[in-house]
């Protein structure tokens, strides 16, 4: 009975990961800086980021890697959730698009790449997607409300 007991709260620990939520803006921020913090990026790396450059650089996958753990769309055992990608990343597109493009983006990391490496590549594919479009789209019109106000 006990040994049940455990399968059933394991069972239930599985079906929580159901209730993930997208991050708002000020949460992506807030992600964003203590990545930032946590793997000491120089200034040269700072920049390249804001111009939404990701060079394949140990500092830039790490950082990349920490974003999407915290972000919760990506997990060192399962790699990106896609269906996670698609909720928080839709934009202005549909949700069912967003979701094939991430799906073709996800791999399951059959080369046994490192975490950052893993996470770097999705992270590649995702960027240079309709997906990465939108979202530079997004943070260059953000830029531009901010330089106005």
């Amino acid at each position: 009975m006990k040994f049940f007991i455990v399968i059933l709260a394991v069972v239930a620990l599985a079906c929580a990961e159901d209730e993930w939520v997208p991050k708002n803006v000020a949460e992506i921020k807030v992600i964003r800086q203590e990545c930032i913090k946590e793997f000491s990026l120089s200034e040269e790396h700072i920049q390249k980021l804001k111009n939404l450059e990701y060079p394949d650089e140990e500092p830039v996958r790490k950082y990349l890697l920490c974003t999407a753990e915290k972000l919760g769309v990506f997990c060192e055992h399962e790699g990106f959730h896609a269906n996670r990608i698609a909720k928080q990343f839709k934009m202005d597109l549909d949700e069912a698009e967003v979701l094939a493009i991430a799906e073709g983006c996800v791999d399951k990391n059959e080369e046994g790449s490192s975490p950052d490496v893993w996470a770097y590549r999705g992270h590649k594919c995702l960027i240079d997607s309709k997906i990465g479009e939108s979202v530079k789209a997004y943070i260059k019109k953000s830029a531009d409300e901010a330089k106005k106000q």
